[in-house]
């Protein structure tokens, strides 16, 4: 399909997902190669802010707007994800409630990361091909999207 043909509002919104998927997929690589605590203490503390603004993004505006398009066709997906998400908060508090030289810090940091890659997978090859299918227009999601986003990160 050509991605030109997409609504914009489809581009925008699962674009934006898309780079905040990149973004932290590199921050747990960058986790792995860490060679200090105050590093990985660091790029814990971005990946735990950044995964929060994302899943807000997702459970407060995206994930409502998609499930009403087509509750059938995307709920299952969808109540997975809540679970997915309902998992990383947790291990995301854990972790910030740790420091570096905690016993398991880096653990949970790394199984985190296989959840959020987990994760990722079933929205970039399911969710996502399918709202790309229907053509959804996202429009009204993707600017509520990107203007809520700076305050979430400043909160984070």
């Amino acid at each position: 399909m050509n991605k030109s043909s997409l609504p914009s509002g489809l581009k925008d919104a699962l674009g934006a997902l898309l780079e905040d998927h990149r973004k932290v997929n590199k921050l747990f690589g960058d986790f792995e190669k860490a060679k200090t605590s105050e590093e990985k203490a660091e790029i814990a503390r971005t990946v735990c802010n950044e995964l929060t603004v994302h899943a807000t993004l997702e459970e407060e505006l995206f994930y409502p707007a998609v499930r009403e398009i087509d509750p059938g066709k995307f709920g299952d997906l969808l109540d997975e994800a809540k679970v997915e998400h309902a998992a990383a908060k947790d291990l995301i508090a854990q972790i910030e409630s740790m420091g570096p030289d905690d016993e398991l810090f880096d653990a949970k940091v790394t199984v985190l990361g296989e959840y959020v890659k987990h994760h990722v997978k079933e929205e970039e090859e399911e969710l996502f091909p399918k709202l790309v299918a229907e053509k959804c227009d996202l429009r009204p999601i993707a600017e509520k999207m990107e203007a809520r986003r700076p305050a979430l990160s400043k909160a984070a």
